[in-house]
């Protein structure tokens, strides 16, 4: 019986987008670094990822379907951060951009890792972009990595 699974390492020549929201930058610049860094350390060329910018998590789910359109990149890591305030704003915004995520990962059958943080507070997002719950944005980045490793592989053998 065939066992199939992703690996941490790039598929040769494969580009990578980081996708980043502009809102809450404190906490988006740590998770780009994050993302950016976990690729290149395991074996990305840095000139094969590109970072893309967008106003806010809403617009994430759109800049990723049209990336994943062009059928440039292994992967996308979406990254940014919403955190609740005082209104239902919060709710729209986190639970539609997840889902227009996972719609552009099933439509395209692309790797689109998730890790657009939905929190209480900053304190929240702080704890996830570098503090003590790790950088969510290498976690994004890894699971992008190892899944664009696992899906080339189901391709390649008609699984």
């Amino acid at each position: 019986m065939p066992r199939f699974e992703g690996d941490l390492r790039p598929l040769p020549g494969a580009r990578y987008a980081i996708l980043a929201s502009r809102w809450n930058p404190r906490i988006t610049e740590v998770l780009v670094d994050g993302a950016r860094r976990a690729l290149v350390d395991n074996g990305a060329d840095a000139g094969l990822v590109d970072v893309i910018r967008v106003p806010g998590a809403w617009e994430l789910p759109t800049a990723a379907a049209a990336l994943a359109a062009n059928g440039k990149y292994a992967a996308l890591i979406a990254l940014g951060c919403v955190v609740r305030g005082e209104t239902r704003h919060y709710e729209h915004v986190a639970d539609e951009c997840a889902r227009g995520l996972m719609r552009v990962s099933l439509d395209y059958r692309l790797p689109v890792a998730n890790g657009v943080l939905a929190v209480e507070e900053h304190a929240h997002a702080e704890a996830r972009a570098g503090g003590n719950h790790g950088n969510k944005g290498e976690e994004a980045a890894l699971a992008a990595m190892e899944m664009a490793h696992l899906l080339h592989q189901l391709s390649e053998s008609n699984a």
